[in-house]
């Protein structure tokens, strides 16, 4: 497969990933987590973050080539997650590609790490339709996106006023007593429980949430929900069967983003979703996700989970078509934007 080499570095919040694309090919997708160093807090501490950034940057770096057999005099560019993310891990990331650019004299491309969570895409299932619709669920980040042009044109159409989706899981684990990070383990324990056994709350889906946030969603009063049900449960001595409150949690959450993600294709007339982000790779959003978009004549693309996380491949995907497209590389001058918006897909 034919295209440009890009190497791409993504250091937007706990995982260091460096990926190599030429063109739509995935040559090298190689991650470092340090997401065992923030279990004992429930979370991840941006500082313990970016000092395991600067520990893993070289020896991810190198497997990365080595995977790919290539050198970095071969490449073509290097793209790197500018932001949105962590402000200091975002510094690592970009300190280490304009090094390599300066002394490799490559061109340098900053993009946008949720753009990249679209494109990743590209490298499982071929090149994005000319119009489609992108849903983005992360532990930062809950978006409805209409992708034009994964270049130059992406419009933001819902997004979460309040907590992400990926954030409720994990609060809802600690809740739960269970493991961090919450996602895969609240996944793990509602496959032996009843998704109907508790009708937890849907989030800005009444007739008067559909007026102002009709594609908007919101987690806080669903995880406050378990919170209290759990609490009450406690209080009044009886056991908390955690496999059905956390299937009937994660039904709630899958049928909101299912929903809306459907009712949003329909309104802007797209037949083609592509959904990213972590908890992409949760089995119940996939599953009815799979059936209400197939119901509604939907088609939906949906990378491979070990490319739903944060990752290199990812941002490497999203240069290769930056570099395609003949748009002009960042310079060396741009900085880390923790807030930086989806619109914007290169700075």
């Amino acid at each position: 497969m034919s295209g440009p080499l890009i190497l791409g570095i993504e250091t937007s919040c706990d995982e260091t990933g460096v990926g190599v694309v030429r063109g739509g090919e995935l040559l090298a997708h190689e991650v470092a987590s340090s997401v065992d160093e923030h279990v004992r807090f429930g979370g991840v501490v941006p500082e313990i973050a970016s000092r395991a950034h600067l520990l893993a940057m070289q020896p991810t770096l190198r497997r990365a080539l080595a995977a790919a057999d290539v050198d970095l005099g071969e490449l073509d560019g290097i793209a790197v997650t500018a932001g949105p993310g962590l402000m200091g891990a975002l510094v690592v990331g970009i300190g280490a590609a304009k090094s390599l650019a300066y002394a490799t004299n490559k061109p340098l491309y900053g993009v946008n790490h949720l753009a990249g969570h679209v494109a990743v895409d590209i490298l499982d299932h071929g090149p994005l339709p000319e119009r489609s619709l992108a849903l983005l669920v992360s532990g930062g980040h809950t978006s409805l996106l209409r992708v034009d042009d994964i270049a130059r044109s992406i419009t933001p159409i819902g997004a979460t006023i309040d907590d992400a989706a990926g954030e409720a899981y994990d609060k809802v684990a600690r809740v739960l007593g269970l493991a961090y990070p919450g996602g895969p383990v609240i996944d793990k324990a509602a496959a032996g429980g009843d998704p109907r056994a508790i009708r937890f709350p849907r989030g800005l889906t009444s007739p008067r949430d559909r007026e102002r946030h009709r594609f908007d969603f919101s987690f806080s009063g669903l995880k406050t929900a378990v919170a209290r049900w759990v609490e009450i449960a406690e209080v009044e001595g009886r056991e908390v069967p955690v496999a059905n409150v956390a299937a009937s949690f994660q039904e709630a959450v899958a049928d909101v983003l299912t929903a809306k993600a459907v009712d949003a294709c329909r309104a802007e007339g797209v037949t083609d979703l592509v959904i990213g982000g972590g908890v992409a790779a949760n089995s119940r959003l996939r599953s009815l996700l799979a059936e209400r978009a197939g119901a509604a004549g939907i088609g939906v693309r949906r990378p491979r989970p070990g490319l739903c996380t944060d990752n290199g491949a990812m941002i490497a995907a999203l240069g290769a078509e930056v570099v395609a497209a003949g748009l002009p590389p960042s310079g060396l001058e741009f900085g880390a934007d923790s807030g930086l918006p989806v619109s914007r897909v290169l700075v």
